[in-house]
């Protein structure tokens, strides 16, 4: 009879390590399949973040000055011309250095007291993007800082009789954007630019009749659209 109640205590005790090393065990399993499952989300979301907003869309338009060092004698600009028009596409490769290559359409015309002219200034630039506004801690909420600058290429078409004075030449330009957040998507911004044009003088002068070889300056306003998320929004 003591046989038999042992026997019994026996298969009990055993019955009780199995089942706990069975619970054990799918503990650790469970464990080791959320710890996965975590690190798969983590992963995912990694990547995900690396790859949104890094692509921006701008437009702007606005209206420029030309500096009279750019004509020849007799033949002098508005101080404020309209329009200048301004596409780019911006790429971010950390949250405060990108480039961008940009497009921008200029038109100037003469002022009373000068011979009639008109000028389309068209130009293309690669520029570097710094955004200090992480380390510019007084900046109102939901207001940004870009600096941009870079080389480009200027191109001069004078219209009216002045057609055959077409020119070209390099520049360099830099300009500052203050940029305001509508959505997490989109910013305003104003952008005041200064087109530096790497240009020799008119030889001979008749060349620079109603043309133009000298700076810039650019004032616009203008929308900034994230294409790809807002991990690097403004």
């Amino acid at each position: 009879m003591v046989s038999l109640y042992a026997f019994i205590e026996l298969q009990i005790y055993l019955s009780q390590i199995k089942q706990y090393s069975f619970m054990k065990t799918y503990f650790i399993n469970f464990k080791q399949t959320i710890v996965f499952i975590s690190f798969i989300l983590v992963t995912i979301s990694g990547f995900s973040q690396a790859e949104t907003s890094k692509w921006k869309a701008q437009f702007a338009i606005g209206g420029n000055h030309p500096f009279s060092e750019g004509f020849v004698e007799g033949y002098y600009a508005k101080s404020f011309n309209f329009p200048t028009i301004n596409l780019g596409l911006q790429h971010m490769f950390k949250r405060q250095f990108g480039a961008k290559l940009d497009f921008g359409y200029n038109r100037f015309s003469n002022t009373d007291g000068s011979t009639e002219f008109k000028v389309n200034y068209s130009r293309i630039n690669a520029q570097i993007i710094y955004d200090p506004t992480p380390i510019m801690t007084f900046l109102p909420i939901g207001f940004a800082l870009v600096a941009h600058a870079g080389p480009g290429f200027s191109i001069i078409k004078p219209l009216g009789i002045y057609t055959e004075n077409n020119t070209s030449f390099l520049n360099v330009m830099a300009g500052i954007e203050i940029h305001y957040s509508i959505t997490q998507l989109l910013t305003i911004y104003l952008d005041t630019s200064y087109i530096y044009g790497l240009s020799g003088d008119f030889d001979p002068v008749t060349e620079g009749y109603g043309s133009f070889n000298g700076n810039l300056l650019t004032a616009t306003i203008g929308v900034s659209l994230s294409l790809s998320g807002c991990y690097y929004c403004d």
